[in-house]
């Protein structure tokens, strides 16, 4: 069916649709938790990053047709970080989310959480509506792997990586560069992709840049 909406009216009603589906998850899931808790340390360069991402990462999934309900813990209104997502987000004291200023271990029963880091065993198979997947909001690569698995350790949570390795092949590259860390909003555009697709090759395509020195199994050059 194609909708018929008056110009005037249809960005009124996307809005209202777009804030429906939001709530929705927030009550039926699919749920995403971003752990901003290990933000003091970063410099101002850094936190700029993170609130780009956390931007990008929003814009996506309020475009989604299947939404995630989004909980920003351990993140405090009166920290660097906040004042830099109102400076560069417009708008973001309004976006359809939760701000927690809680670490996300005491706010969610522990047995429901995934921590999505590269150093799990654990490939992630699915997405799980009644599982909430976490997101370590850290933008340096060199403590991104240890501190975010360590974590997840220390409080005995499941923990899960992108199931790059099972579908994808390193690249040849001049640097010779292959990292599977990828930024908040790419790792959040994947799993949005699976669950609209229940496909991983073509999640992972829309993650993965090239930069990261991974191409799709089945890409022929």
């Amino acid at each position: 069916m194609v909708l018929g909406i008056c110009p005037q009216h249809s960005k009124r009603f996307l809005r209202a649709l777009t804030k429906e589906k939001l709530l929705e998850a927030k009550h039926s899931g699919p749920r995403l938790c971003i752990d901003l808790s290990m933000t003091h340390h970063m410099s101002k360069k850094e936190l700029s990053r993170l609130a780009g991402q956390i931007r990008r990462l929003y814009g996506s999934n309020k475009k989604a047709d299947r939404p995630f309900w989004i909980c920003l813990t351990g993140f405090t209104i009166d920290s660097p970080l906040y004042e830099e997502c109102v400076r560069m987000n417009d708008g973001f004291s309004s976006y359809l989310l939760d701000i927690k200023e809680e670490d996300c271990f005491s706010l969610f029963p522990l047995e429901t959480l995934v921590y999505l880091t590269p150093d799990s065993e654990h490939a992630l198979e699915d997405v799980d509506l009644n599982k909430v997947y976490i997101l370590g909001g850290l933008v340096d690569e060199s403590i991104q792997k240890k501190v975010t698995f360590q974590k997840a350790w220390e409080y005995s949570v499941k923990t899960a990586r992108l199931p790059i390795q099972e579908y994808m092949v390193r690249n040849q590259n001049g640097k010779n560069y292959h990292s599977e860390i990828l930024a908040i909003n790419q790792v959040f555009d994947i799993l949005s992709t699976y669950l609209e697709t229940h496909n991983w090759p073509e999640a992972l395509k829309k993650g993965v840049t090239s930069g990261k020195g991974y191409i799709l199994r089945n890409s022929v050059e």
